[in-house]
């Protein structure tokens, strides 16, 4: 592939024509924390063993997505602010996308997955590395509508577009970049415009929900908004509930 902007931005750029999963095989790679600086990226259009949130699997026919992974090694020295860096990424990638489909509605569905009018293009999956972490993104690029997993689900090409993968990669690395080293400088995701991005980009807000939790346990309400801890307020009647992505198996619109 042709990444002339995309090395302009990152620190270190290596494509793998085949890889299991570009997060893990960067996870080796990154305890070189010289050789792997912070912002490498280590990208593939054909990842045959790819993972989602809570180890679902991910898999495309090779040359129809591009996987990409990216190392992050300058973070908040506050724990729970790096709760932020998943959902400063579905933004950042939201951008991105957003940039090639001007036509096209593009917004995050809590916590970080990328939706273009409504069907999902783009999955990430945030992952600790020792001192660093490690940011896995996964888009539909070339695949056909046939070839798309489940009716949710969409790509450039089934939206009759080509994607500009340079562009695409440039674009979110920077406003990754920009985002995190808001977050870095200010501390929390407040005051450093994280969170009011996050939201204005979040489809989720405003929609009746039904949460699933651990234990076969659900949540039906209203997602009202995102605290400032990055997780999701849902009214359930006279009552507001604060879940976290990491304790939510899944998201989705209550039936009527």
């Amino acid at each position: 592939m042709e990444l002339q902007r995309t090395r302009e931005i990152a620190s270190r750029v290596e494509e793998l024509d085949e890889v299991g999963s570009t997060n893990a095989a960067l996870r080796v790679l990154a305890t070189d924390a010289d050789g792997w600086p912070h912002l490498s990226v280590l990208l593939t259009e054909n990842q045959t063993a790819g993972r989602g949130r809570l180890d679902r699997t991910w898999s495309a026919p090779a040359g129809s997505a591009l996987a990409a992974s990216v190392v992050l090694r300058r973070l908040p020295d506050d724990p729970s602010a790096r709760g932020w860096i998943p959902l400063a990424a579905g933004a950042a990638m939201a951008d991105a996308v957003a940039a090639q489909l001007p036509e096209r509605t593009v917004a995050v569905k809590w916590p970080n997955d990328v939706l273009v009018d409504g069907r999902k293009i783009c999955g990430i999956l945030a992952e600790a590395a020792g001192d660093a972490v490690i940011v896995g993104s996964g888009v539909n690029t070339a695949m056909t509508e046939a070839e798309l997993p489940v009716p949710t689900a969409t790509s450039f090409a089934a939206l009759g577009s080509t994607a500009d993968v340079d562009r695409l990669l440039a674009t979110y690395l920077e406003r990754l970049s920009a985002r995190m080293d808001a977050l870095v400088e200010s501390g929390d995701a407040a005051s450093s415009g994280l969170h009011a991005a996050v939201v204005d980009r979040c489809a989720t807000i405003g929609l009746d929900v039904r949460v699933s939790l651990p234990g076969d346990r659900f949540l039906e309400g209203r997602a009202e908004t995102i605290d400032e801890d990055g997780r999701l307020v849902v009214r359930v009647r006279d009552e507001t509930h604060a879940v976290s992505a990491g304790d939510v198996v899944h998201v989705r619109p209550a039936q009527p």
